[in-house]
């Protein structure tokens, strides 16, 4: 699903227009990566939290050449979805 068919299921389901419920998406998303910049926390009950994690460096290897690859030491957004997301997704795709 991408993101404008996100913006017109949520205007459908709003009344909202389009332009307005994109603006909202942006805002959402960009205060979340804002919070993420700062290495903060981002909870949202019921679907899940948003964090950052450090990634020490390490040697990788390049599948295609064999050559060994230095990776450096990173940060890497994380997103862990709520007992009841996973819960409803699991549920939906057994049956």
């Amino acid at each position: 699903m991408t993101k404008a068919e996100i913006v017109n299921t949520v205007s459908h389901a709003t009344g909202l227009t389009k332009v307005e419920t994109e603006a909202v998406m942006e805002g959402i998303m960009a205060t979340i990566i804002s919070a993420l910049k700062r290495n903060d926390r981002v909870e949202l009950r019921g679907f899940g939290t948003f964090g950052v994690k450090k990634r020490e460096p390490r040697k990788a290897r390049n599948p295609g050449t064999g050559e060994i690859v230095n990776l450096p030491e990173r940060y890497v957004p994380t997103f862990k979805p709520s007992g009841l997301v996973r819960a409803t997704v699991n549920n939906a795709l057994m049956s």
